[in-house]
């Protein structure tokens, strides 16, 4: 297995923000957002984690008109993005866009019905305190998705999903892809977070041959 090499935790540039914009995720978001409705309650507040431009929010927000979503970023020119797409797709009633740390959000604990991330974990340099909140924000009863980048065993498999994935990107995104799989967790990393921190109920697994998932039903589905 390589080693981790941290990359930065906030993406808070210009830069960042629009290259992350131009790159192509509808597919990715569409996977998502469908597999954390088959997790989500019918009705609820979903916490997004990790937001940046808020697509997932917007996506999830139309395709489940009962939930309601806090949307979390810390990079400002992110929030940015996230509020002017919010506003674009006519969702501010139910998507609230927010500054804060997923470390440790303020938010009150066990509020949520839902928590969702996708590729925020690479960012941090030690996750156990972003589960650590997860664990704290979740109802007893909450779903739970998060999606990250699972590490490479080796510099050429690394290599293989960068050429497989970033195919056509900018060097700026074809590079900020490889930091990022170089900052990835494992499964047995993940699995040995989450057993030190007692969080009960979920499942851990490679579900791409570039993500892991941890998922958890919520308990409220009926009503």
């Amino acid at each position: 297995m390589i080693e981790r090499i941290l990359e930065q935790e906030i993406m808070d540039s210009q830069q960042d923000a629009d290259e992350y914009a131009s790159f192509d995720n509808s597919a990715v978001n569409e996977e998502f957002v469908a597999r954390a409705l088959e997790l989500a309650p019918t009705a609820g507040v979903v916490l997004d984690i990790g937001t940046g431009p808020a697509d997932i929010a917007v996506l999830l927000a139309q395709r489940a008109p009962k939930l309601r979503i806090l949307a979390i970023d810390l990079g400002e020119h992110m929030l940015r993005l996230a509020r002017a797409n919010v506003a674009q797709a006519a969702l501010t009633d139910r998507v609230e866009v927010r500054k804060a740390d997923a470390k440790a959000t303020g938010l009150p604990g066990g509020s949520f019905d839902l928590v969702i991330s996708n590729s925020l974990v690479h960012h941090i340099p030690e996750p156990k305190a972003l589960f650590a909140e997860v664990a704290r924000l979740a109802s007893p009863r909450a779903g739970l998705f998060i999606k990250d980048l699972h590490r490479p065993e080796t510099e050429a498999e690394l290599e293989r999903l960068v050429d497989t994935y970033a195919q056509g990107c900018t060097e700026y995104q074809r590079r900020a892809f490889s930091e990022s799989l170089h900052a990835g967790l494992t499964v047995p990393e993940v699995q040995g977070i989450c057993s030190a921190l007692g969080l009960r109920g979920v499942e851990i697994r490679r579900c791409s041959d570039r993500h892991w998932c941890l998922e958890r039903r919520s308990a409220a589905q009926a009503g």
